[in-house]
């Protein structure tokens, strides 16, 4: 085997201490408003991604299966449809379904490296340990970046597709989806390359709700874990206990929205972050949107950043879908 493969070198491009500071940010911006947020990325310690990795395996949450199965179904049309000689995947996590699109455009083309981008070097660290023992041929890359901001910092070498998978993009308020494309087209450049992006589509609140409100209390246990991540990182003291699991449908905004309810009025102090806020009674925190989409909504999001959609894949209960897009 080749020696490179033995010891990971993460690239950082993540400055010291940025995610202490953007997660300072992020609480002041969030909590200190009306109405509650906090963006849906602070899940994710370790038992955050332990439990996300159960919430893909429950009956009820599909968009992890119907990912799965267009991915063996369709991979090769795909790769066939866009050749690559680099695979760049943003938000990579456990690169769980990334040897069905390695393989193909294995077989499809010249593909000589794979760049996995998360801002978790436990992530990069695990997913690449596996990855490199399967693919001893290929140049595997890590890379610690912020994918909202940091796309320029990528590398640009060879025909890249970029893949965004699991249906990360519905996470994005409708503002910074479209910041996020047009990033992702200068990141293509003008000498070709793709976009692979998943994404779940439109379907009846009860079906949807319940992938994300399962009866296990796996997904209720997950939102919740955004609390235990402020009380270790910023020595809060808020009682996760007291706040209970909603998730509801938005129609106007066609997006489910994740809340974390209290149900008691009470004071929480963030230390790290300076701040004592109050919660009322039956006051929501909303920790996540997860758009859905149609494909004309997708079709006219990728024009507007100069993508041009070559191809589209659901699965056969159109839950879900694979769009590829080239540049124009």
């Amino acid at each position: 085997m080749n020696p490179s493969k033995t010891a990971l070198e993460i690239v950082h491009h993540l400055p010291p201490h940025y995610l202490e500071r953007a997660l300072r940010e992020d609480v002041r911006k969030g909590l200190t408003t009306s109405a509650k947020t906090l963006p849906p990325k602070w899940f994710y310690d370790r038992r955050g991604s332990e439990l996300f990795e159960q919430i893909t395996q429950l009956p009820e949450y599909f968009p992890t299966r119907a990912e799965r199965r267009i991915l063996e179904d369709s991979a090769g049309e795909i790769a066939a449809a866009s050749p690559a000689e680099v695979l760049i995947e943003l938000g990579s996590g456990s690169s769980r379904k990334t040897p069905l699109l390695l393989d193909a455009l294995k077989d499809a083309g010249p593909l000589r490296s794979y760049v996995a981008v998360d801002v978790s070097d436990s992530a990069l660290t695990d997913a690449n340990s596996e990855l490199s023992r399967e693919y001893p041929d290929l140049t595997l890359q890590a890379v610690a970046a912020d994918f909202e901001s940091q796309l320029q910092l990528l590398p640009r070498d060879g025909r890249r597709m970029v893949a965004f998978l699991g249906g990360t993009i519905g996470n994005l308020e409708p503002d910074a989806r479209a910041r996020f494309l047009l990033q992702v087209r200068e990141l293509l450049g003008q000498e070709g390359g793709s976009l692979l992006i998943g994404t779940g589509l439109v379907q009846p609140p009860q079906v949807l709700i319940p992938a994300y409100d399962d009866a296990s209390g796996v997904t209720a246990d997950f939102n919740r874990n955004v609390l235990r991540v402020l009380n270790a990182e910023l020595g809060a003291d808020f009682d996760v206990d007291a706040f209970e699991h909603v998730a509801v449908w938005n129609e106007a905004e066609e997006w489910i929205e994740m809340r974390l309810r209290a149900t008691r009025a009470m004071q929480v102090r963030l230390p790290g972050a300076g701040l004592e806020i109050s919660f009322d009674r039956g006051e929501d925190l909303r920790t996540e949107v997860s758009a859905k989409f149609r494909p004309e909504g997708i079709a006219a999001e990728l024009e507007a950043a100069r993508l041009t959609i070559v191809g589209q894949w659901t699965d056969a209960e159109e839950r879900y879908a694979m769009t590829l897009a080239e540049p124009r």
